[in-house]
């Protein structure tokens, strides 16, 4: 397997697992579900880091599409090289970072990690049109 679809896998486990805070912040703050939580949608209080669990998860969702597409498409075309793997590990490692900041809510190191992932997308992107 290429670095590229590695990175992409662990990408993909990682982002697939930032849920788990979210759902620890609920149960320790309101305890198990009941029957009733499925009918009510209503949110029910969280600690601020319960809330940025949850913004946690959506943002590395909302993000991995863009990544993942292009991370698959260099390996179909054949153009996945060093700079691609460098850029899919650089994505990977500053998507853990940026779940940890937000954790811990960390004002502006989580916005500098955010763009620099960007910067890792736009990084794939230019060796895939090149």
């Amino acid at each position: 397997m290429s670095t590229d679809l590695k990175y992409l896998a662990f990408t993909a486990i990682l982002t697939a697992s930032l849920w788990i805070p979210y759902v620890v912040a609920q149960v320790k703050t309101n305890g198990r579900l009941q029957p009733a939580n499925y009918r009510d949608p209503t949110q029910r209080p969280l600690p601020l880091w319960g809330k940025r669990a949850d913004r946690a998860y959506i943002n590395a969702v909302e993000t991995f599409a863009p990544f993942a597409a292009l991370v698959i498409v260099a390996h179909l075309a054949g153009k996945a090289n060093d700079m691609t793997a460098f850029w899919a590990m650089a994505y990977f490692w500053l998507r853990l970072a940026h779940a940890v900041v937000y954790l811990l809510g960390i004002p502006f190191v989580r916005t500098v990690i955010f763009t620099l992932g960007y910067v890792a997308i736009v990084g794939i992107f230019w060796q895939l049109i090149r």
